[in-house]
């Protein structure tokens, strides 16, 4: 009897065992299927009249084109009236009017450089800069003595680089702004491709911090009326900028301004650190340069938000400045000649962002400005009117949300458009003084709805010490059952250049955050401290060192936000991230071991010894010649944090990444092995920074590596995303 029992009870344990691994989660193709309606291009398609990007014809007219349900359609808007017309072709709409119906548009390559009369261009042949008559063909050699890696206006920031001429034409189309570079002193950096046969060697210039100087620049001004070279008379500058990194992040060659009648050069030079911008004057006759007057900070200067703004003025012989010496970046009035502070401009508890229009003939500045309204997010950018002496300051933009401005040529109308990340865009046409001519558009998302869109909720937390309002969006899933546990997926780029979110704007596909949250995960992205947009303070909370990468924020926010939202569960949490964001997923796996269970690391930048000099002389400052264990290098650095880990890991690098070179991930390779711990490892034979032909790959790895180790659960096997499947 007690055997037949006991032989029921293991029949009844079997299947009991067997019920149960029947009973496992899965996560089905459906669901990915599901999933992947939520990235990029398939949302949009259900947009319509989404936005307005207006081409100017003259100083009253304007069209754009637009996608209705029916199909593109272009608009033709009379600023001065409001009348709109619309066709279905341009060449229809235009013929429909006065206006010329004639399109033309000058095909140069991106290398080379018109002039302001359109009649020549500027390019870059065997490390010289050369000119050609657009009309004639002919070519003239304007520099003699370029050779390899010292040669004119050429582009090699590190990672960042070209063939393109980097240099500033004068108004009068008879001089060049460039500049020598010597490049020859600094580090090399070498990638080897994946191929049959003899791989092939990459080697180029790529300044490290440990350089003894940074990459210098010999400033010059080309006649090429003359075909002379003129040196201006001061010692090579390193390549830095205002603006970000280097020299010339918009493109152009930065922080150079020419005066109107081509007599005179206004240009800043910065320090190897960062830490000073002296504002200088060259006569482009003589290469004489004249100093005006130099600021100079603890931490890093900057002239602004996504723009340079500091700026000549021509009519009053003076300086527009721009400081955050107060905490808030606000703009100052300098006497040119003398280099005195004549009058601050701006004052008060917001950030300037961007100067958009300064009308030199009213003595008023146009500009673009955060946190002024205290009531709403400080992220959100308005536009704002102010005089010259600081007086009459009127907005112009008030409507709630972020707001971008297009300006008519002569500047008497803008065209205003505005959105949340939950709201979607309106534009509106207005007059330099605010008032509405007309509402142009405004985005139509009810097909878009329909189809289980799901809009990420915007939050507000405190910093881990209590000092800031923090901003975020989370995201759930559109069949959110709010009485059970989600896991949390924390994304995170930790800047200092950029934050997590960096736009404000309506965005129907965020990365892949809302398609991650449909395979059944809380993706919360919260934008922490040291990211711009803010206070200086706020910014340079990690200066010196990044080693924090604001993962105190990211934790006690998930955990303020888990208070709030019963169905977070912060007993299982991953995080991910790219570059930087690569970087600190590492650092919140062996860092905050108890809390980050599941990490995927992308491309991570874990030890700026091996990065590119000018980021991080940038945020850390310089790393002297024999630096020890206090360098914040040192400090840093991941590798060394590598006994920690205790949950799952997985680092990704593309071998032929020339921004963030692989050995970065391989230093943390080596620790982890020498620290006999388990990982994941995914190496992209030929992709660069950002994956390239390989990125849904990456996308569908990180999907299985969550579901897997973070939700426990199958995920489909080998599954190919695909935007175009229905």
């Amino acid at each position: 009897m007690k055997r037949s029992l006991l032989i029921i009870f293991i029949a009844f344990l079997s299947t009991f065992s067997i019920q149960s691994q029947n009973e496992i989660k899965k996560v089905t193709i459906e669901d990915y299927d599901r999933a992947v309606q939520f990235l990029s291009s398939n949302p949009d398609k259900f947009i319509f009249r989404k936005s307005v990007n207006p081409t100017w014809l003259n100083d009253e007219n304007f069209w754009y084109q637009i996608t209705t349900e029916s199909g593109k359609e272009f608009i033709l808007i009379n600023a001065k009236t409001g009348k709109r017309n619309s066709a279905k072709n341009l060449e229809d709409l235009l013929a429909k009017s006065d206006l010329d119906s004639s399109i033309s548009e000058n095909k140069y390559s991106k290398t080379e450089m018109v002039s302001p009369d359109g009649k020549k261009v500027a390019f870059i042949k065997d490390w010289n800069l050369w000119m050609r008559n657009l009309k004639t063909g002919e070519e003239t050699q304007l520099t003699h003595d370029g050779v390899e890696n010292y040669g004119y206006a050429t582009d090699n920031a590190g990672w960042k680089r070209s063939d393109k001429a980097i240099l500033l034409w004068s108004p009068d189309s008879e001089k060049i702004a460039t500049y020598k570079q010597d490049q020859r002193h600094v580090s090399d950096m070498y990638l080897v491709t994946t191929n049959v046969g003899a791989p092939e060697l990459q080697q180029w210039k790529y300044p490290l911090p440990e350089d003894d100087k940074a990459i210098q620049i010999e400033r010059v001004i080309i006649d090429t009326e003359k075909n002379e070279v003129i040196s201006l008379n001061i010692e090579p500058d390193p390549r830095r900028g205002t603006l970000c990194d280097n020299i010339n992040c918009s493109g152009a060659f930065d922080d150079n301004e020419w005066s109107d009648d081509s007599s005179r050069l206004y240009f800043i030079s910065t320090s190897r650190d960062h830490r000073s911008a002296k504002l200088r004057m060259a006569n482009a006759t003589t290469g004489e340069v004249k100093e005006i007057f130099e600021e100079q900070v603890e931490t890093q200067y900057e002239s602004g938000r996504g723009q340079i703004n500091w700026s000549y003025l021509d009519n009053s012989n003076e300086i527009i400045w721009y400081s955050e010496r107060d905490d808030y970046g606000h703009l100052y009035l300098y006497d040119a000649e003398n280099g005195k502070l004549k009058n601050r401009i701006t004052e008060g508890e917001f950030v300037v962002t961007k100067v958009s229009y300064v009308d030199e003939d009213a003595n008023e500045i146009y500009f673009l400005a955060n946190g002024k309204n205290k009531d709403a997010n400080p992220y959100y950018s308005h536009l704002y009117k102010i005089g010259f002496d600081g007086k009459g300051l009127k907005e112009l933009s008030p409507e709630t949300g972020d707001h971008s401005i297009n300006w008519s040529q002569n500047h008497e109308y803008f065209i205003d458009s505005y959105s949340t990340p939950t709201k979607p865009n309106i534009s509106v046409l207005k007059k330099k003084d605010g008032k509405i001519v007309s509402k142009l558009e405004e985005a139509d998302i009810d097909k878009l709805k329909a189809n289980s869109w799901n809009a990420p909720k915007e939050f507000n937390v405190r910093s881990a010490n209590d000092q800031w309002d923090l901003y975020g969006l989370m995201f759930t899933p559109k069949n959110l059952d709010k009485s059970k546990k989600y896991p949390v997926v924390n994304y995170i780029y930790p800047g200092p250049q950029g934050g997590s979110i960096r736009k404000w704007t309506f965005d129907a596909s965020r990365r892949d955050h809302q398609a991650l949250a449909e395979l059944g995960f809380i993706v919360i992205v919260l934008e922490g401290p040291c990211n711009p947009g803010r206070t200086k303070s706020f910014h340079d909370a990690c200066y010196g060192s990044l080693s924090e990468n604001t993962l105190p924020d990211q934790i006690s926010g998930i955990k303020q936000l888990a208070e709030k939202y019963s169905y977070i569960d912060t007993s299982k949490v991953g995080v991910w991230g790219h570059s930087g964001g690569g970087s600190a997923t590492v650092a919140a796996m062996f860092k905050y071991p108890e809390f980050y269970k599941v990490g995927i690391a992308e491309s991570g930048n874990h030890d700026n010894r091996n990065y590119e000099d000018d980021w991080g002389e940038r945020y850390i400052g310089l790393m002297g010649e024999k630096p020890d264990s206090s360098s914040a290098y040192i400090y840093d650095a991941n590798a060394q944090y590598a006994e920690n880990l205790k949950g799952k890991l997985l680092l990704a690098h593309g071998a032929m990444d020339d921004n963030v070179p692989p050995y970065h991930t391989y230093l943390v390779v080596d620790a982890l092995i020498k620290a006999n711990k388990d990982f994941d490892l995914l190496v992209i034979p030929h992709a660069r920074h950002g994956y390239g032909d390989d990125f849904y790959y990456m996308m569908r790895r990180r999907w299985d590596y969550f579901v897997e180790h973070l939700k426990g659960a199958e995920h489909p096997k080998n599954y190919k995303i695909d935007l175009k499947k229905e």
